[in-house]
């Protein structure tokens, strides 16, 4: 059974919360997709590694845990490669097909700048071990350097 028919198994609330959707959008998208996959391999060809909804469910595991494509394949047994194919498509298919569109930039900005967000953390930045004399003033002195001795 592939993973996807699994996840539909699960309880409403506990599907959007892991998956990131609503069952019955997800099952939209994946009716979508199939009409889209039917499309282009109505000649036939070699029978696909994952499943039309699988690739669904890969592309929104891949938003919404910011995992690494190399470990989203490990999960499925295929290459890293298939799952960057299989998110360009689900990407390229669904935005083509107008439901699942999003704005653009333009529709989202409204002119003003409400609010703006800066992020200030401190982190080292790695200097040349030679030839840093030329640019070394002796004036700064790292902390962690002078909390050893």
């Amino acid at each position: 059974m592939e993973r996807a028919q699994k996840a539909l198994k699960l309880p409403n609330k506990q599907f959007k919360r892991i998956i990131g959707t609503t069952k019955s959008v997800f099952q939209r998208m994946t009716h979508v997709l199939q009409v889209a996959y039917d499309q282009a391999h109505e000649p036939g060809g070699k029978p696909p590694d994952l499943s039309v909804s699988d690739k669904l469910l890969i592309t929104l595991q891949y938003y919404r845990e910011y995992r690494t494509m190399e470990h989203i394949g490990i999960d499925y047994c295929c290459h890293k490669s298939t799952v960057s194919r299989s998110v360009n498509w689900v990407e390229e298919t669904l935005s083509a097909h107008g439901d699942f569109q999003l704005p653009g930039k333009a529709a989202l900005q409204d002119g003003e700048v409400k609010e703006v967000a800066i992020d200030v953390t401190e982190h080292s930045i790695n200097r040349p071990k030679e030839g840093q004399e030329e640019w070394y003033s002796g004036k700064k002195k790292d902390i962690r350097t002078s909390l050893k001795s």
